[in-house]
């Protein structure tokens, strides 16, 4: 039995544990560019969190794209693999709360709207892979978020119940995922000005300064919090 009992945790892949927002966004400019159409980081932010699949769909309409979803997921991934392999930034915070919880026995899984391709380059490109064994990426469900399909299945991997998770999120479809779900969650908005959203006034903990406020013993005293809580 963990350090808080029956709890698993379960992170949120992009803009949680590692800043690969950037990385995303260079590799969408780029792909955008080759249809002409001009691509800002303010326009970037309205797509953090939602799932790749979901956002090139919406690109497909929006700008007139007259190329299959799959082409474009396909060129996109071949992006930003490029990149994601060359540098790819741990939040040093998160990193030192997975290291905490993994010598503490408490089961985590990645549940993420990237490709298997993406979680895994960035994993083993991080030296997360040997600590995050447990991963569940957008090829395997049927809905992104924020459905909850990634996090169920997260947990039914872990052997989990919803009610027992946590879940690590940046952004409101992710939020909105987690509750839907059935679990509990962290909130670190990656984009501040998105604190305010509704889908995270739900989250058990909300660290409205994102990143800059996120420190493992703080998400640490929480699960002890709630491990403390009598069970319903």
């Amino acid at each position: 039995m963990s350090t808080f009992g029956g709890t698993s945790v379960i992170f949120d892949l992009d803009g949680t544990l590692v800043d690969s927002e950037p990385n995303y966004y260079a590799a969408s400019r780029e792909l955008l560019a080759e249809h002409g159409i001009e691509y800002t980081w303010a326009d970037n932010e309205q797509y953090v969190g939602i799932g790749t699949q979901e956002t090139l769909a919406t690109w497909k309409d929006r700008y007139g794209i007259g190329v299959p979803v799959a082409d474009l997921l396909t060129e996109l991934d071949r992006r930003y693999l490029t990149l994601a392999r060359a540098d790819t930034h741990v939040f040093p915070e998160m990193r030192k709360f997975v290291e905490r919880l993994h010598g503490a026995g408490v089961p985590m899984a990645v549940a993420s709207g990237s490709s298997r391709a993406a979680i895994e380059a960035i994993l083993s490109g991080t030296g997360l892979d040997a600590l995050l064994t447990t991963a569940v990426s957008a090829d395997e469900v049927t809905h992104g978020k924020p459905a909850p399909d990634v996090f169920l299945a997260a947990a039914a991997l872990l052997g989990a119940e919803p009610a027992d998770c946590v879940v690590l999120e940046d952004a409101a479809p992710g939020a909105t995922a987690a509750h839907a779900a059935g679990m509990r969650c962290i909130a670190i908005p990656y984009v501040a000005a998105h604190a305010d959203e509704p889908a995270f006034a739900s989250a058990g903990l909300l660290l409205r300064g994102g990143q800059a406020e996120f420190t493992a013993q703080a998400a640490w005293d929480h699960l002890d919090h709630l491990a403390s809580l009598p069970r319903s």
